[in-house]
């Protein structure tokens, strides 16, 4: 079992920047796809970015694409999301999330993920 907390959230203008990080404990973190989702109010939860084992193939959803970047450290069992050029659209709560089964046709999806972070709300005004 992983337990996941993130940090790093807050407000910010449209166009400005935002980290997030992702801190994992309780078990081997190199073992999991990691993957950043959010839900906007009133919206379901989607996914913005994942990073496989090693860190050397990353995904992104078209919306974040050239914006964000996902990157993880296995060595300090961190991930992060650095976002930049931010939208109000992006406005969300944003989750940390664990896959270590990475079974196909899940990879990506809310239904791959085993362990979930509590959140970390990002605020983008305009």
């Amino acid at each position: 079992q992983v337990e996941l907390v993130e940090s790093g959230g807050g407000s910010v203008q449209a166009g400005g920047s935002l980290r997030l990080s992702c801190a994992a404990s309780g078990s081997i973190f190199s073992d999991y796809i990691m993957e950043w989702f959010r839900q906007a109010p009133g919206k379901e939860r989607e996914v913005v970015a994942g990073i496989f084992w090693s860190g050397g193939s990353t995904y992104y959803a078209d919306s974040v694409k050239g914006r964000f970047t996902i990157s993880r450290d296995n060595a300090k069992n961190m991930m992060y999301l650095q976002m930049n050029s931010l939208k109000p659209e992006d406005t969300a709560v944003y989750y940390c999330a664990a896959d270590k089964t990475a079974r196909d046709g899940y990879i990506w999806k809310i239904a791959g993920i085993d362990y979930w972070g509590k959140g970390t709300l990002v605020t983008v005004s305009s």
